[in-house]
């Protein structure tokens, strides 16, 4: 699986505490590996963001991520409920 970032993914990454990138890195290898792991807790966004689905770093923490084509993911944000506005 070849896994893309977009800048504002990374922006939001950088200003996330030490302990939440650190799980971050944990949960995008365990995607990476199966990205629908019952651990990530991985599902399919509605509304406006139908076309996106998200997974779980921590209770408070998603990644939001698309499906592009084959064995392409791109990963628009990450962070708490807030991206989602």
């Amino acid at each position: 699986m070849k896994i893309y970032y977009t800048s504002e993914f990374f922006r939001r990454y950088k200003r996330l505490p030490e302990i939440i990138r650190s799980l971050a890195k944990e949960k995008i290898k365990l995607f990476s590996e199966d990205p629908f792991d019952v651990g990530l807790k991985t599902h399919k966004l509605h509304g406006r963001f139908k076309n996106y689905w998200a997974f779980s770093v921590d209770y408070n923490c998603r990644i939001i991520f698309k499906f592009e084509h084959g064995e392409v993911v791109k990963f628009y944000s990450i962070g708490g409920h807030s991206i989602y506005k």
